[in-house]
């Protein structure tokens, strides 16, 4: 809808925009009145039109004063549910295990014996880490009663995912994954599926997660950390209840409902109604003579036959003035706060006191009050109920919105958009791990059905699973909200790191032990040795924090064997780099027939070569989810034309210089003049004195575009309130980054790629132009490695500016699976026009779009017309008040990749651009799966001393289309959890793009599905994939996916009921279902 048009729903009363306006601030009064309702709030339009004024309200400071008439609920009663919980974070001021061991573990114990006294009693629980490590150490009699507590509907799984992920980092192969893992393990021990999500703690909310909650059978939702000016509007025009629709949604398929909590906190002095003072007397845990005691100096009264009159008509007050910011006359209470109910004396304070006032509300008729404890499902199926429809459809009247909810402030300009940068080494670790995870299921799918094919399974190591499942632990573990958002506590960071990092090496395994299985030519030599294993694996770590270190293959009089494996499922035409001890090499197909490869030097730093190793890079053909077998040749044909050459210019500084031995290298004391890369695609201009990026051209264009990078340094304020592990505080604009002195510049230039390596004291950048056919050679690779680790109190980010005329706006991902447009609005801080960056960013005007793709999660924004800039990392001494305690001190040398796509738009127009939805190129998609899942080259270990014959494993028949990617093929597992059983779950994922980018000659080795059915694997199986209707652009992001049991063709739902599974039998999937 249009921005100047009243983008929510007001109550569908007397006045068409307001109900009852006598309770609402003047403000909020006055745009209703001048507003026609609307039933399809858009965020992007309500940040438009809301003045963020933070007047103060009173009690409710953040919010207005509340009235209503007695009589209100006279003829229809108020029903209230008050839902215990304890919110339990996986890691944050202690570790996993440590928070389990003191608290956790209690709070559950408690829960079995305390619920078991009182039918009546209710509680939910969220976190499926805690609770399967708890399940594994409880008696049967316990489980058996955990299951008689769900089964009479007393305690409720909500959401059931590993954790509670956060939604601005985490990615959403992650973010799926720790929900299947959640759901899986929930219907095997309990025989349960979530039906309502519960997310009160990540720090703003993506519209990933709703598409994701939904496809899984929920049909309810709740969240709570919204900015506080979005609550209140929503409040005052009783929209705090809707349906979320995606943006690319054409119906409401995609449609699931949703409960936004209006207050502050979701602690008990926000959670009973608007004034903390009265809220904070009826959380018993603060009864006179305990630990924790009320800031307001009101404490709690136990409820006594003389006090419950009064008690109970002050909480009822409250329950009414919560009530009347929302549509309906069923009232939800949380009761709860984090790691509550972990002594069985708290249980008995509030299970004990609610109940007393619930008796005495529910024994007056004249009060029209119905309280009870309730579970999160009972309440949104009281209110399905009272607005008489079935759970998932929308009530009548109600807004269906759509769109996102970062950035969140809790409280004055306090913007919690630092903690998209926060350690940003882990963040990165994440994705590597991600993506190996995700490559060793594949991998480990198609051996395992290999062999059972070959009925050589016996042989084969099943013990993998068990690696594979505590892998999907870990990675599901830190997609938790203080994890990989890095805002736990220096020793958690280091217990994450530890576990992502074991669960790295063993992923390793799983691939180097099924690519050996799937190259042999005869499976029949297959044997496995754990002590000593058949391939290597490409790299090492030698600590949780360490960088990666490359493994150097040794050359001798024999042939060695390289076995790389393509995690994608389109054939890449790609560079494979490698490391050799020596520059006498060449390579040679697994047919014997030689390759082009480059010969470049490794560089220890910007002046000193690693002696006696070089980089090897191969240009290989890559099979759709294959592997290739390569040969390297000591030999000492053919130098001359496969070396790089490499000018390195010292800027006047006098340093000593160590040159490689056999590949050129030409030193010059001064600064370079302006020079230029160029493939046949792309011409990169640098400036010779900063050696930074000046300019883009594309071939065929006469001009070029500005495009211009530089490094800044935002510091922090001076006032008590500075920036930290969670918030962005700047004092004032970036100011350009001053090295004490000027950077080398090392260009190197070579057949398959030329680049350019910068170094300043703080930061690395090599800018990489690949000059080889098909999609690596359209964008420039850019790596940044980071170390300000002397800093303090400075955050450094990385900027482009361009001629580009976006004006104010600009566009950022969702979890890496959709787009959201931002607008710069100058109303707002600095720091609340930084958003979430887990895989890309574009800006764009009508003739050009430039992208910037990211291999790992960092905040962006575009601050002026024509901008974009990325923060890198972030040093702070101090905390900011949030609760960690701690400032962000434990820095580490972090690389962070990137790709940048520069695009013409050929049918492009004004209308379009307007809407509140766009999509990736076709290219960037691509693009953004070649910088996330590179190829892994495994060398053959130097012990073998006869190789077996060795066979290249091309699993598919044919590419897939461009748009289609296999999200996983994951095993399910077996009775026994650490081996898996006979299916598999198959993801895909149809991607939505933009047509209007120009996608001619773009070397693409595969097409677009067009909308009809596919023939997926090859010459052992068929399966077909269906498509939805609609056109290929634009459409939306789509999943399609089919369910099949052995030796049946009827479709079942596993676990997350709507991501769709598919059986695995030597390649063979059954074909069974449609489409969604």
């Amino acid at each position: 809808m249009a921005p100047g048009c009243c983008p929510l729903r007001a109550a569908q009363v007397s006045s068409p925009c307001l109900h009852k306006t006598a309770s609402l601030p003047w403000g909020a009064r006055d745009r209703a009145q001048t507003c026609s309702p609307a039933s399809h709030p858009q965020m992007l339009a309500v940040y438009s039109l809301l003045p963020f004024d933070n007047q103060d309200g009173g009690v409710w400071k953040q919010g207005f004063d509340i009235t209503y008439e007695p009589n209100e609920w006279d003829t229809e009663p108020l029903q209230v549910f008050v839902v215990p919980h304890s919110h339990n974070d996986p890691g944050w001021i202690k570790t996993f295990d440590k928070y389990y061991y003191d608290q956790t573990q209690h709070i559950l114990n408690s829960m079995v014996l305390k619920m078991q006294e009182d039918p009546r009693r209710r509680f939910i629980w969220s976190e499926i880490s805690f609770f399967s490590k708890w399940w594994d150490n409880i008696s049967a009699q316990k489980r058996a009663a955990v299951r008689r507590l769900v089964g009479n509907g007393q305690l409720e799984m909500v959401t059931g995912g590993w954790v509670m992920p956060d939604e601005a980092n985490s990615h959403y192969f992650a973010m799926i994954d720790q929900l299947i893992e959640g759901h899986q393990w929930l219907e095997k021990n309990i025989g349960v599926t979530p039906r309502s999500g519960w997310a009160v703690d990540p720090f703003g909310y993506s519209s990933t997660m709703p598409y994701l909650l939904k496809r899984s059978n929920l049909t309810a939702m709740l969240i709570q950390r919204v900015h506080y000016a979005i609550k209140k509007h929503f409040a005052a025009t009783q929209n705090l209840e809707f349906m979320w629709r995606q943006t690319w949604d054409p119906d409401s398929s995609t449609d699931i409902f949703c409960h936004m909590m209006p207050f502050y906190s979701y602690d008990v002095p926000h959670t009973c109604g608007p004034d903390p003072k009265i809220c904070c007397q009826f959380d018993f845990k603060r009864l006179p003579g305990g630990r924790i005691n009320c800031p307001w100096k009101v404490p709690p009264r136990a409820i006594t036959d003389a006090n419950v009159a009064e008690r109970a008509q002050l909480l009822l007050d409250q329950y009414r003035k919560k009530s009347k910011l929302y549509r309906s006359k069923v009232l939800l209470v949380p009761l709860g706060d984090d790691f509550r109910y972990d002594k069985p004396q708290e249980w008995d304070a509030q299970f004990l006191n609610y109940q007393r006032i619930f008796d005495f509300l529910n024994s007056r008729p004249d009060l029209h009050v119905q309280a009870q404890f309730g579970t999160l499902s009972d309440y949104f199926d009281a209110l399905y109920k009272k607005v008489g429809i079935v759970p998932g459809m929308r009530p009548p009247g109600f807004p269906v919105l759509t769109g996102d909810f970062f950035s969140y402030a809790d409280r004055e300009d306090h913007y919690w958009t630092g903690y998209y940068t926060s350690r940003p080494f882990y963040k990165s670790l994440d994705r590597v791990l991600e993506a190996h995870l995700r490559g060793a299921e594949i991998l480990y799918s198609l051996a395992l059905a290999h062999a059972r094919r070959a009925s050589a399974d016996g042989r084969y190591p099943l013990s993998d699973y068990a690696l594979l499942s505590n892998a999907r632990r870990n990675l599901g573990l830190f997609q938790h909200h203080d994890a990989i958002a890095g805002t736990a506590k220096e020793a958690v960071a280091v217990d994450y790191g530890v576990r992502l990092l074991h669960s790295l090496t063993n992923l390793k395994r799983v691939i180097t032990n099924a690519a050996h299985y799937l190259v042999l030519g005869d499976k029949d030599t297959y044997h496995h040795d754990p002590a000593a294993p058949f391939l290597s694996t490409d790299d090492t770590r030698p600590s949780q924090d360490s960088l990666p270190e490359k493994t150097v293959v040794r050359l001798d009089t024999s042939p060695r064997f390289l076995v790389v494996f393509n995690p994608l499922e389109q054939e890449r035409l790609s560079v494979v780099p490698v490391l050799v001890d020596s520059p006498h090499v060449h390579v040679l197909s697994e047919e014997g027939q030689p390759l082009p490869f480059q010969l470049s030097a490794t560089w220890s730093s910007a002046t000193e070569v690693v002696p006696d190793i070089y980089q090897v890079s191969v240009l290989a053909r890559l099979p759709a989810l294959g592997l290739r077998v390569l040969q390297l040749h000591r030999s000492s044909e053919g130098l001359a034309a496969l070396r790089s050459s490499t000018r390195l210019y010292l800027n006047g500084r006098d340093l000593p210089v160590r040159k490689p031995e056999a590949v050129p290298l030409h030193v010059f004391p001064a600064a370079a003049n302006d020079f230029c890369l160029e493939n046949q695609h792309l011409q990169a201009c640098f400036s010779g004195h900063s050696g930074l990026l000046q300019s883009l051209r594309r071939a065929g264009e006469e001009q070029g575009h500005r495009v211009s990078s530089e490094f800044l340094v935002y510091g922090t304020r001076t006032s008590k309130d500075k920036s930290g592990a969670y918030l962005f505080l700047p004092d004032g604009e970036a100011k350009p980054y001053a090295p004490k002195n000027p950077p080398v510049v090392r260009v190197t230039e070579g057949p398959l790629f030329s680049e350019v390596a910068t170094y300043y004291q703080h930061v690395q950048t090599t800018v990489r132009l690949y000059n080889v056919p098909g999609v690596e050679g359209l964008s420039l690779d850019v790596s940044c490695l980071v170390d300000i680790r002397d800093h303090i109190n400075k955050e450094l980010a990385l900027r482009f500016s361009t001629d580009i005329e976006s004006d104010n706006t600009f566009f950022t991902d969702l979890n890496g699976f959709q787009i959201q447009p931002r607008r710069y609005q100058r109303k707002l801080p600095l720091q609340a026009n930084f958003y979430p960056m887990p895989a890309m960013a574009y800006i764009q005007d009508m003739q050009s779009r430039l992208t910037l793709l990211t291999a790992q999660a960092l905040g962006v924004s575009s601050l002026s017309s024509g901008q974009l800039e990325v923060i890198l990392d972030r040093r702070l001494m101090q905390d900011d008040n949030r609760g960690l305690g701690q400032g962000l001190k434990d820095n580490k040398r972090t690389c962070n990749r990137f790709r940048l796509l520069l695009e013409r738009r050929t049918t492009a127009n004004k209308v379009q651009d307007e809407r509140p939805i766009s999509f990736p190129s076709l290219l960037s998609h691509i693009t953004s799966m070649h910088l996330n899942a590179e190829a892994l080259v495994m060398p053959v270990a130097l012990e073998k001393p006869v190789l077996p014959v060795l066979r290249s494993f091309v699993p598919l028949a044919t590419t897939l289309p461009c748009d289609f990617h296999i999200l996983n093929l994951r095993m399910l597992q077996a009775e026994d959890d650490s081996l898996p059983s006979t299916e598999a779950a198959l993801i895909l994922h149809r991607k939505g793009f933009d047509c209007s980018l120009e996608a001619k000659n773009l070397g693409f080795n595969c097409t677009t599905s067009q909308g009809k059915h596919q023939h997926l694997l090859g010459p052992h199986g068929n399966c077909h994939v269906p498509h939805p209707p609609g056109v290929v652009c634009g459409e939306g992001e789509e999943w399609s996916g089919w369910a099949a049991q052995e030796q049946h063709q009827h479709c079942r739902r596993v676990g997350t009921a709507a991501l769709w599974w598919a059986w695995t039998a030597g390649i063979r999937l059954a074909e069974a279902a449609a489409a969604f």
